[in-house]
């Protein structure tokens, strides 16, 4: 039997919905997801198996244009996604301007590799708009199939599913069979500690914290958890503990619950906060929490 496999990497600028359709169409949660631009900042691999087929989907961070290093880091992430691609899926909205971070279009519109442009939200628009849209899209991007979505309706993903498995190369598996990501536990924990930074706090707070997991100890019964949120000043430090370390222990236990449910088992979470000064623009400590690789 023929087997198919490829790498199927999500491209799209900030809050267009590429997290939301990653998570529907691997049928499980791994990026996490926010209503603020940024909250993807690595790339997250989901893998959908079959008897004769192998998907491997990439969530990538946000199209953006970097103002500190961190942001470099991020958008290598998005450039080495292009690279490497055997689909890409690049995702759209019935909201945000068509010529937006337009250099990435033009780079779609000339390589070989097939694009698939997903235009999601369409249940915030109405007929006749989402089509002048598509022939937008049409024109920009002639050679892209175009789909119109609602990953939050789950309308008209299969048919983004089905294309993306007609558009695989023959191909051995890339990951065990039984895979469902690249990233381990102790990185799915950091990020639901972060996204609960990011729904708990606002302004620049959440873009100047990272989440470093110290300790992750799993027992016949719990998982004991204990995580570090780096910031980058003493102020940011006061606002995350809160008055009488209210807001830490709130976003603690929101943590904690997502954790349980997503491990089946139960946690016993601690968070510490450190300053660690201008640590989005410090190549070691970026290296130290993933942002660049060798």
């Amino acid at each position: 039997m023929m087997h198919k496999s490829g790498f199927v990497n999500i491209i799209g600028n900030p809050n267009v919905g590429k997290s939301t359709l990653m998570n529907v169409l691997v049928g499980e949660k791994l990026s996490i997801i926010t209503a603020k631009a940024q909250t993807t900042r690595h790339r997250i691999m989901g893998l959908v198996n079959g008897e004769d087929f192998q998907v491997v989907f990439s969530d990538t961070p946000g199209i953006l244009k970097p103002h500190y290093k961190l942001q470099e880091s991020m958008m290598r992430f998005v450039d080495t996604a292009i690279g490497d691609a055997d689909v890409i899926l690049y995702v759209t909205d019935v909201v945000e301007k068509y010529d937006k971070n337009s250099d990435y279009i033009t780079r779609l519109r000339d390589i070989d590799i097939p694009v698939i442009l997903a235009v999601n939200k369409i249940d915030l628009t109405n007929a006749g708009d989402l089509d002048q849209l598509v022939e937008v899209w049409r024109n920009l991007l002639p050679r892209a199939i175009i789909y119109p979505v609602s990953a939050r309706e789950k309308f008209n993903v299969d048919g983004v599913f089905k294309r993306i498995l007609s558009l695989l190369p023959e191909s051995p598996a890339y990951f065990d069979k039984d895979a469902l990501t690249d990233r381990n536990l102790r990185f799915f924990a950091s990020e639901i500690i972060r996204e609960k930074i990011l729904v708990n706090y606002d302004k620049e707070i959440p873009y100047c914290t990272e989440v470093v997991i110290d300790r992750f100890k799993e027992d016949d019964d719990k998982y004991t958890i204990e995580a570090v949120i780096h910031v980058a000043r003493d102020s940011q430090k006061g606002i995350l503990i809160g008055r009488q370390g209210l807001m830490l222990k709130k976003t603690g236990t929101q943590a904690r619950k997502d954790m349980e449910n997503f491990f089946e088992k139960k946690v016993f979470l601690r968070l510490f906060v450190k300053v660690n000064p201008s640590w989005r623009e410090d190549p070691k400590k970026l290296r130290q929490f993933g942002y660049i690789q060798e």
